[in-house]
């Protein structure tokens, strides 16, 4: 096994740490300081969807130490490693800046570290869990369907569940051998299923019915396919239905015009037109 190399030390090929691709220095040609790494930027309220984004993007670029402080900045007498420390945080602080609003961006611009920022924006805008597991019970509590498609409203709905389920604590280890971990699971995919479902407009209380007589319940991903297919198929039958109406009506207006003749063989207008129409 080759041993690790520290921080600026030489690699067996005579490369720098800088041109290490698993390095913490290593900057690749694209990672300049106008990148965006997330879409939406930070305006106060989306902290956590935005902090999640930004711990997704930046280990990517491996530089996600440069925010945890796990990069320990070197000290004065290493000089040249100092400098890759400097320029790699700097890359970060203006990664940080491009993905906030401007107005937080006024409030941060003086930060000398990226750890630093990360720590201001995490003081301010972090809510505490218990006002912000509320508002986001209450949310689902009074989300509904009512004019949204099924994908819009299910959306919302996956929105708000995936930032609670941030907060609920779960075991990773992967050493339970017990089957506690996989019930705890399972229940809280059957409360997922079940708000999604009590939100749904009643037009479909059919489709729901027959859902919830299963046993067990289909994952949340099953249920929401049922349901779309169940829509579109409304939506078809509808269209169809409106099609034949217009139709029969207007068979009905030609059917209704006055009967004259047009030839010598006894029929008239009105039966001829409605012989076409048919055709």
């Amino acid at each position: 096994m080759a041993p690790a190399h520290t921080p600026g030390s030489s690699l067996p090929s005579g490369h720098s740490v800088i041109e290490d691709p698993m390095s913490p220095y290593f900057l690749h040609h694209a990672d300049n300081p106008g990148l965006m790494l997330v879409s939406q930027a930070l305006t106060g309220e989306n902290y956590i969807s935005w902090s999640r984004a930004m711990k997704i993007a930046l280990p990517v670029k491996n530089k996600l130490g440069f925010i945890d402080r796990s990069v320990v900045k070197p000290s004065d007498n290493e000089s040249t490693l100092l400098n890759y420390w400097n320029r790699n945080n700097n890359i970060v602080i203006s990664w940080i800046l491009n993905s906030v609003s401007k107005e937080i961006s006024a409030s941060i611009i003086f930060a000398v570290s990226a750890a630093e920022i990360w720590q201001d924006l995490k003081e301010r805008f972090q809510q505490s869990n218990g006002p912000r597991i509320f508002q986001l019970r209450r949310e689902m509590v009074n989300l509904r369907q009512e004019q949204d498609p099924v994908s819009v409203y299910f959306t919302k709905l996956k929105t708000l569940w995936e930032e609670l389920t941030n907060f609920r604590p779960m075991c990773h280890c992967g050493q339970c051998n017990c089957q506690g971990v996989k019930k705890i699971e399972a229940y809280f995919q059957t409360d997922y299923t079940m708000a999604f479902l009590m939100g749904l407009n009643d037009s479909l209380a059919q489709i729901r019915s027959q859902i919830l007589l299963l046993d067990p319940l289909p994952p949340i991903n099953r249920v929401f396919s049922l349901i779309v297919q169940e829509e579109r198929q409304r939506t078809i039958g509808s269209q169809y239905a409106g099609n034949n109406s217009v139709g029969s009506m207007t068979f009905a207006v030609k059917s209704e015009q006055p009967m004259r003749p047009i030839n010598n063989r006894g029929h008239t207008s009105s039966q001829r037109e409605a012989f076409l129409y048919q055709v």
